[in-house]
C-alpha cells in the first residue's frame, strides 16, 4: 500500500508515514574517533535520535559514515564524549545485553561459512538465549524473518551458495531475529537489485524500529529517511529534513563538486559536475 509523504515541497510515494517524534532512545554526545595512533575520523558529534525515527547518514567516501555507525553498535570505543542508550552509557552495558537492543547489518557479508540461510537466521537469537537449546518461540521469529525477506524457500540452502542480494537478506533476517528496538545498515542496498533494493527500505519502514543507515544513493535516501546526517570530513554538515539538508550548497561542500538540485518534481533530482 502506498502512502503519500511530503518531500521538497510536494507530493511523494512512500511506503509508510514516519511516527511523531518521541524523546531520544540513542544520544551521542560529543563523540570523537580516531584510530590508535592514527588521525582523528570523528570529531564532535552530537545527535539524539528518537524511537522509530528513520535516519539516513550521508556523505562522501572517507566522511566517516561506517565508523559513525561501529560507535553506535559499539564496536569501536569514542576517545571521547559518550554513546548512550536510554541514558546508559552503551559501554557500561554488558555486550549480550546491547546486542538485545542494536543490530548491525554491515557491508562485509562472509560467504565461505558452512552455514544454511535458517542457522545464520538462528545466529539473531544468541543474545536472548538463556540455555543450549532453541526454544519454539525462537524458532517461529526466526521463520517470520525469513519470511520478511522472501527466504523462506532458501532456509537449508548454505550461504556460499546464494548471490550477494540473497546473503544481503540473510543478514538483514539475522538482524531482525534479534528483535531490536535499533537497526542500523551499512549500504544495505549493496549487492541489491533495484526492485530487492526498494522492498527492502521500504520493509524497513514498516518494522516501527529506530532504523539509522547509510546511503549512497542521495535519491533514495532522500525518498526514504525522515532526517538525513550529513557528514563532512568526520563532522555533521547538515542535520535535519532531506529538504533541508540535500541542498545545493551542503551536497557541493559534502562531495566537493558544483551540484544542482531540481525540487520541482515528486522526487528531487540531483545533477552533479567538476
Amino acid at each position: 500500500m502506498m502512502i503519500t509523504r511530503w518531500r521538497f515541497g510536494t507530493a511523494s510515494p512512500c511506503h509508510a508515514i514516519a511516527r511523531p517524534a518521541r524523546a531520544a532512545l540513542l544520544v551521542l554526545d560529543q563523540v570523537s574517533w580516531a584510530p590508535r595512533g592514527g588521525a582523528t575520523v570523528l570529531q564532535g558529534i552530537s545527535l539524539a535520535i528518537p524511537e522509530g525515527q528513520v535516519v539516513g547518514i550521508c556523505g562522501a567516501n572517507g566522511a566517516g559514515k561506517s565508523s559513525l555507525l561501529r560507535l553506535i553498535y559499539r564496536y569501536q570505543r569514542p576517545i571521547s564524549g559518550t554513546v548512550r542508550l536510554l541514558g546508559q552509557d552503551i559501554w557500561a552495558l554488558d555486550g549480550p545485553e546491547v546486542a538485545r537492543r542494536i543490530a548491525a547489518v554491515l557491508q562485509e557479508q562472509p560467504s565461505d561459512l558452512e552455514l544454511t540461510v535458517e542457522q545464520i537466521v538462528g545466529l539473531g537469537r544468541l543474545p536472548h538465549q538463556r540455555g543450549p537449546r532453541i526454544s519454539q518461540r525462537d524458532h517461529e521469529i526466526c521463520a517470520k524473518a525469513m519470511e520478511q525477506m522472501g527466504l523462506a524457500a532458501l532456509a537449508k540452502r548454505k550461504l556460499a551458495t546464494l548471490s550477494g542480494g540473497e546473503r544481503q537478506r540473510a543478514m538483514v533476517a539475522r538482524a531482525l531475529a534479534q528483535e531490536p528496538e535499533i537497526l542500523v545498515l551499512d549500504e544495505p542496498t549493496n549487492h541489491l537489485d533495484i526492485r530487492h533494493q526498494l522492498e527492502l527500505l521500504a520493509l524497513l519502514r514498516t518494522l516501527g524500529l529506530t532504523v539509522i543507515t547509510t546511503l549512497h544513493d542521495l535519491s533514495m535516501a532522500a525518498g526514504f529517511a525522515d532526517r538525513i546526517i550529513l557528514l563532512h570530513r568526520g563532522m555533521v554538515l547538515a542535520d535535519g529534513p532531506p529538504e533541508t539538508v540535500m541542498t545545493a550548497e551542503h551536497l557541493s561542500t559534502a562531495f566537493d563538486i558544483c551540484a544542482h538540485v531540481d525540487a520541482t518534481g515528486a522526487r528531487p533530482r540531483f545533477d552533479f559536475h567538476l
